[in-house]
């Protein structure tokens, strides 16, 4: 395996657990068995699990750019250190991106999101190159 599609198996795994923190959130607002029979509401969760839901579905429309843009480097054969680099970069910026959105830390958010995007760029770079 490649180091690029190590790291796209390791953003997918993130995004299979990103959804924990906001969902039991949600438990603890609506009580679990309205949480498991009915979707709550978000707009009644706490600040930080509202955007613990964001960040999941930010990574969620990310990772799908991201994920073409590697199985293109791997089927192209174009996949190198410096893409794996670059895709270790984006998995590492969404965890970044994660913490410090939920945290509410502001303009630290959007750095980490933008190096994740520069880091697909690059990757789109190194396929049309």
């Amino acid at each position: 395996m490649t180091g690029e599609l190590f790291w796209l198996a390791m953003s997918a795994a993130l995004g299979l657990i990103l959804w924990i923190p906001y969902t039991a959130a949600g438990a603890g607002v609506v009580g679990l068995k309205s949480g498991t029979t009915d979707v709550p509401n978000h707009a009644d969760f706490p600040g930080w699990a509202q955007r613990s839901h964001r960040v999941h579905m930010n990574l969620v429309e990310s990772l799908a750019p991201f994920a073409v843009l590697v199985l293109i480097l791997s089927v192209t054969g174009k996949a190198d250190a410096a893409t794996s680099t670059a895709a270790a970069t984006f998995f590492f910026a969404r965890v970044a991106h994660a913490i410090i959105y939920t945290m509410g830390i502001p303009y630290l958010r959007t750095v980490a999101y933008t190096v994740g995007w520069v880091a697909c760029l690059y990757l789109l770079w190194q396929i049309l190159a």
